[in-house]
């Protein structure tokens, strides 16, 4: 039964979403447990044999999921983030991984002795870090602002960057096979066919979405399809030229105007758990460990290489003449691990190297998933120990994620704002948050708990949630996300009313819990009285103004929203009785119109 192959794409489907709920649990990129448990049930167990259960299909399959995963790290870079994030971040992606390429394969070569082709694809490959391993590492070690934005920027852009040097450099070993005059033709028409095709079509597939020419509800097929339809399309017209040509798509559609690249990644989600999770279980099958042991020495010695020289030169150098502290470098420099793409893109090509007859292709396999491994549990254990030693840790997190860029949400927003507190507001209403953008608030545009807002919102700072949004079933989704990420006492929302028809639905207990902000006033309510002139103002309380006396003077004309005790804690409030035992230092209140 166990080799029964129903059973087997069952049990890969299975183990794929349990190491993905063992990944949130433990706060651990995904990518590590997935490679784990395919090491187990593949060359530790003999239960899986992918080569067996897929036979021809899986050079297609494997081919088919990276064009997926390029495609989809490419939709993540938008040039203007590029520039907006500075000299650091952009020297990183660019210098900093050409300096990671020249120094890796000569080491490779040396020490491994892996022919000069195959130690500079090597060293292409493990060039890219990405969002996937590196967001975990920055919620559990929470490094300072300069620290979470360098690396979580990086982590985003260099993906399709490494990628676009892992892919360039593989179709020039596959060209070198002829007369250097040829190679380089080859070689040019390569690049030259993905670059059109990936133009052409990256352009057709955004001009169709922008004027809404497809149902809503058929639009992440239609890009599903076109992606896939495009990379065959282009090794039709050049042999090999596909992953450029999606890789080009993405780029393209990132930086096109009015193309909703969030709702096309929000899609990625689903397909990451049916689809790339399976293709790790899949590739760690196939991993052969005496050969990772056989490597083992000098691999380490290649680790030690990237983390004590090439590492430090490119933050060396991209960080000089800016005001970043030697700590923070530091933990810039050690934090690094390797993630999705140069997983999948290894085996790949190891698998397209062996078919061209390249001897020792598949080192390239077992070399890379050994500095994944290395990487990611290294730095996962001991990131947050070293970053509290170095003293560049966050302060503690005491700063508002508000879910509803409403009038409500946006005047209480820039009331914490003043009373200097960190305050982020997300919203799936673009109106509202341009208006919040324009009234110089912190915002994110689009669902917080979503796996583009996990990669790009930058919650440095944050460490409460308030849910002030009218979208109930959104408020449920963006409440139970945080719960877990911040724990239940860390996030709290507006009540629905008794005549909401929410009984109906039956929320679970631990959302029902979440309820009451506000003293149990709902949306309506709130946005009501703003309509009617309502006021959101804060007041600073003194030992001859306390809070009692603010009580006194204010009875029956405020609602209490946030208060800031004299252990300098911001707390929201549930309960007004809540607060009789607190040492209030200062207020926030909703003033009722007259």
């Amino acid at each position: 039964m166990l080799q029964d192959p129903s059973f087997q794409l069952v049990m890969i489907g299975v183990l794929s979403i349990t190491c993905q709920l063992i990944a949130t649990k433990v706060r651990l990129p995904a990518i590590l447990p997935l490679l784990l448990i395919g090491i187990l049930v593949g060359p530790v167990t003999g239960i899986l044999d992918s080569d067996a259960l897929f036979g021809d299909l899986l050079f297609p399959f494997v081919s088919l999921a990276v064009a997926i995963i390029l495609f989809e790290g490419a939709l993540t870079l938008n040039f203007k983030e590029l520039g907006a994030h500075g000299k650091v971040v952009t020297s990183l992606c660019t210098i900093g991984v050409f300096i990671s390429w020249i120094v890796v394969a000569p080491a490779a070569h040396y020490i491994l002795d892996l022919s000069w082709q195959m130690a500079f694809l090597f060293s292409a490959i493990v060039t890219v870090t990405g969002p996937t391993v590196i967001m975990p590492l920055l919620r559990s070690v929470r490094p300072s602002h300069n620290i979470s934005q360098v690396l979580r920027w990086e982590g985003i852009i260099i993906d399709p960057i490494g990628a676009i040097l892992a892919v360039l450099v593989f179709e020039f070993i596959l060209a070198s096979q002829n007369a250097f005059l040829f190679t380089l033709f080859t070689f040019g028409k390569t690049v030259v066919a993905g670059s059109v095709v990936g133009v052409l079509c990256g352009f057709i597939l955004g001009w169709v979405l922008k004027r809404h020419l497809v149902p809503e509800y058929l639009v992440n097929t239609l890009v599903f399809s076109t992606v896939l339809g495009a990379f065959q399309l282009s090794n039709i017209v050049a042999h090999e030229s596909g992953l450029i040509t999606v890789t080009i798509m993405g780029i393209w559609l990132a930086n096109s105007k009015n193309v909703d690249v969030e709702g096309i990644l929000e899609f990625k989600e689903t397909l990451s758990v049916l689809l790339i999770s399976g293709l790790f279980i899949i590739l760690a099958a196939r991993v052969d460990l005496s050969q990772v042991a056989d490597l083992a020495t000098g691999a380490g010695i290649i680790l030690a290489i990237m983390f004590l020289v090439a590492r430090p030169l490119a933050v060396m150098i991209a960080t000089q003449g800016t005001d970043i502290h030697w700590k923070e470098k530091v933990l810039i420099n050690w934090i690094a691990p390797r993630g999705i793409v140069a997983a999948a893109v290894s085996a790949l090509f190891a698998l397209k190297l062996q078919q061209q007859g390249y001897e020792n292709a598949e080192l390239i396999v077992s070399l890379v998933f050994f500095i994944i491994i290395s990487t990611v549990l290294l730095q996962s254990i001991s990131a947050k120990p070293i970053a509290a030693w170095l003293g560049v840790q966050a302060p503690t997190a005491k700063g508002f994620l508000l879910f509803g860029a409403n009038e409500f949400a946006r005047a209480l927003a820039k009331e914490l704002t003043k009373s200097e507190v960190k305050v982020l507001v997300a919203d799936t209403n673009w109106e509202s948050i341009s208006i919040a953008r324009m009234d110089g608030i912190n915002t994110y545009y689009g669902n917080p708990s979503s796996e583009h807002a996990q990669r790009t919102m930058d919650l440095t700072g944050i460490g409460q949630v308030l849910i002030v949004s009218p979208y109930r079933y959104a408020n449920s989704l963006v409440t139970h996300h945080f719960q877990h990420e911040l724990g239940n006492n860390k996030v709290t929302g507006l009540s629905y009313g008794e005549n909401s028809g929410m009984q109906a639905h039956q929320p679970n207990q631990k959302y029902r819990q979440s309820l009451g902000l506000f003293s149990g006033h709902t949306y309506s309510e709130l946005a009501s009285l703003m309509r009617e002139g309502a006021e959101i103002k804060s007041t600073k309380l003194t030992e001859e103004y306390s809070f009692k006396d603010y009580q006194n003077t204010n009875a029956g004309k405020y609602i209490p929203l946030i208060v800031r005790t004299d252990k300098n804690k911001i707390i929201p409030v549930r309960d007004e009785s809540e607060l009789d035992d607190l040492q209030i230092k200062s207020i926030v209140s909703l003033i009722l119109p007259l």
